[in-house]
């Protein structure tokens, strides 16, 4: 099994580089997951770390874990209270004619029998905002750099639908799922604030199949 690169380490908390394609939690068909992997992780502690927040499973980059309890409440409540800066980098599947802006959408759950959940843009739903700025614009695809001070769920994708024009690449919910072999979004970058000691700050490099459509990590990552 292949080992996730970690990016941060210290006594109370881990970041690892999370591959696309696994998921937090196990599947109902089974099948490797985050679990699989966390007893390597233990790095000689006695605890298994725990996954402070999510990333879709598509989804690779930056993922925080908490080596005890007390930890992990604290770094909940860290995302809770948006103190946390997180960066993403997506490809949307078509241009971008701003440079950047700000996203400010309320985001609602639907279902149906036919297509499964989604989430839509709502006005009686929840408050999700992302600021956003153009990286580079290549062959019809852009590459453009988000900052969710919401995490809600799918919030950067159906945000890049509803507010950029276009979906990511890849996308087989909010888009056509052509592209790419997965949805094109990466953690790029994660700072979490701690009282009385320096911040957990980390970056995960550019996956090899953002490098292959062309794109390179902006320098200020």
């Amino acid at each position: 099994m292949t080992k996730l690169p970690i990016l941060f380490e210290d006594a109370e908390a881990l970041v690892i580089d999370k591959l696309a394609g696994l998921p937090i939690d196990p599947p109902r068909a089974g099948g490797t997951s985050l679990e699989n992997y966390l007893d390597a992780l233990r790095l000689g502690f006695q605890r298994l770390p725990l996954a402070v927040h999510r990333l879709d499973q598509d989804t690779s980059g930056c993922l925080l874990l908490a080596r005890n309890a007390k930890a992990h409440r604290r770094f909940a409540a860290a995302f809770e209270a948006r103190q946390v800066e997180k960066v993403y980098l997506g490809v949307v599947a078509g241009p971008v004619a701003e440079d950047e802006g700000t996203i400010s959408l309320n985001l609602s759950k639907i279902s149906s029998a036919e297509k499964g959940w989604r989430m839509i843009p709502a006005r009686a739903g929840k408050p999700a905002v992302t600021h956003w700025r153009v990286v580079t614009r290549k062959e019809g695809m852009t590459l453009v750099e988000f900052r969710p001070e919401t995490g809600r769920t799918h919030q950067i994708r159906i945000h890049a639908l509803a507010g950029l024009g276009a979906a990511l690449l890849g996308d087989p919910v909010y888009g056509s799922g052509e592209g790419a072999r997965r949805t094109m979004l990466h953690a790029a970058a994660l700072t979490v604030p701690r009282e009385g000691k320096a911040p957990i700050a980390a970056t995960a490099p550019l996956p090899a199949d953002f490098a292959a459509l062309g794109f390179s990590c902006p320098p200020t990552i």
